[in-house]
Parts: C-alpha cells; sequence; structure tokens
C-alpha cells in the first residue's frame, strides 16, 4: 500500500499541474471551480490507482477522468455552494490580459460539451480521434463541435477585437 500511496503522489506532483490547467480552462477561467474538478479527478484516480497505474498512459487516464467530471457536473447544474459579496483578489500577470478574459467569457458561454472539445482539441492539443475517445463521440461529431465552437469564439473576439483577427 505505501508503494502505491507514493506512486500516486509521485504521479500527482507530475501531472497534477497540467490537470488543472485544463480543468481552469474547462471550467471557463473559474479558479475554484478548477481546483474542485483537480480535486475530485485525484479522488477518483486514487481510488482505482491500483488498475490505473498499470494501463499504458495514466495521464491520459486522468484527463479522461477530468473531462468526464466536468461534463458530469455541468449535466447536474446544481450547487451548493454559496457565493460571497466579494471574490478575493488574485492577481495573474498576463501581457494581454484583456484577450484572454474574453476569450475565458466565451469559452464560459459554450456549452460543456463544445468547451470540452474546444480545451482538449486546442489546448490539450489532442487529435480528433484521441478527443472523440475521451467523449465517447465520433470523429465527425468532434470535427462539428470544434467548428462551431471555434466559430462563435471567433465572432466574439472579433466583436471585441476585430483588429486582431485577419482581414
Amino acid at each position: 500500500m505505501k508503494d502505491d500511496r507514493q506512486a500516486f503522489q509521485e504521479f500527482t506532483a507530475a501531472h497534477g499541474a497540467r490537470l488543472f490547467r485544463t480543468a481552469y480552462f474547462l471550467a471557463g477561467g473559474d479558479w475554484h471551480l478548477a481546483e474542485d474538478l483537480t480535486q475530485d479527478t485525484l479522488v477518483k484516480v486514487f481510488v482505482a490507482w491500483r488498475r490505473v497505474s498499470r494501463v499504458e498512459n495514466p495521464a491520459a487516464y486522468a484527463q479522461t477522468v477530468l473531462t468526464r467530471t466536468f461534463i458530469s457536473q455541468q449535466r447536474r447544474k446544481r450547487s451548493t455552494e454559496q457565493p460571497i459579496a466579494e471574490p478575493p483578489e488574485r492577481v495573474i500577470e498576463d501581457v494581454d490580459s484583456a484577450v484572454r478574459m474574453t476569450l475565458l467569457a466565451e469559452l464560459a458561454n459554450l456549452s460543456a460539451k463544445d468547451r470540452a472539445v474546444v480545451v482538449l482539441r486546442y489546448w490539450e492539443d489532442l487529435s480528433i480521434e484521441d478527443v472523440a475517445a475521451v467523449l465517447h463521440i465520433s470523429s465527425a461529431s468532434v470535427r462539428k463541435q470544434s467548428s462551431r465552437a471555434l466559430g462563435r469564439l471567433r465572432v466574439a473576439l472579433g466583436e471585441v477585437f476585430p483588429e486582431r483577427l485577419p482581414g
């Protein structure tokens, strides 16, 4: 059992930050939701660690768990958390924060599956077939959803930053 825990801790140290970054984009830039998604994912992976540690690519397995956890939570659309009057300040240094904030806001406007397709395909740089496998949809659906979602993002970013689009 001790070796399993140590192996899981090493896995978490090596892949936890990437899982969080993916969760951050899936959550539309909501830091707290990303932390919750990452934690839920790591709990699920830990519970199944003996089996997971024997698969060919445990990181891909964790990525799949993360994505499915996100989509499942979006389906429920309920929350027991209570909002607070003022969120804590968090400074994120970014060269072009206006574009980033607009992109995150528009990602949040996409459906959960469209957002998952965009994040997995373009942020995680997964192939169409890999995204299809993670989401249990066809490759044609991945192409259709990514095209539709990217079109929406281009329109939204073009309205806010028309000088950024090639013309």
